[in-house]
């Protein structure tokens, strides 16, 4: 898009306390071991506070969901968000949104276990009769609008930094 150039959906005005998407803010996650493969992740600036994380069978009991599912989980909810926010934006009557999504485990060529791809199947449902044009305009819009399926299409830096503990 040249600079300039607007769309309703890219240059709508908002309440920065209502969007983070692109705030300059970058919150923090906390994980802390609990047993065996259980962690407590903690989201300290939020109304949940922590849930928990565990592996399946043989390592874990599932006591909650795997990091598999949870990046399933975020790629799903970022999409959805990003459709209801555009249609939203479009005036569209949205009623509400079930989101199914299925992430793809399988070994890579060195045979470590990856997620190779995310399956979403997004379902709107609507009050009412929709714009065909509007609900299109969306269509071709929100997934450019969801950070994290972008990050994750795109590939993401990870940078990781482990402390040693002091040796004799």
């Amino acid at each position: 898009m040249d600079e300039g150039e607007c769309t309703e959906f890219k240059c709508v005005e908002l309440d920065e306390s209502l969007v983070n998407l692109s705030s300059t803010e970058n919150p923090k996650v906390y994980l802390e071991l609990v047993h065996d493969y259980v962690f407590k992740v903690s989201f300290p600036d939020t109304k949940l506070g922590y849930f928990i994380m565990d592996e399946p069978s043989p390592l874990g009991n599932l006591e909650g969901p795997n990091a598999s599912r949870v990046l399933a989980a975020a790629v799903g909810n970022c999409l959805s968000a990003s459709l209801a926010f555009c249609l939203r934006k479009y005036k569209v009557q949205l009623k509400t949104i079930k989101t199914e999504v299925e992430p793809v485990v399988e070994r890579n060529k060195e045979g470590y276990w990856r997620v190779t791809r995310i399956n979403v199947k997004i379902a709107p449902e609507f009050e009412g009769e929709v714009d065909s044009a509007q609900f299109n305009r969306c269509l071709e819009l929100f997934e450019k609008y969801c950070v994290v399926t972008g990050a994750v299409r795109s590939g993401i830096d990870v940078n990781v930094n482990v402390n040693t503990p002091r040796t004799q």
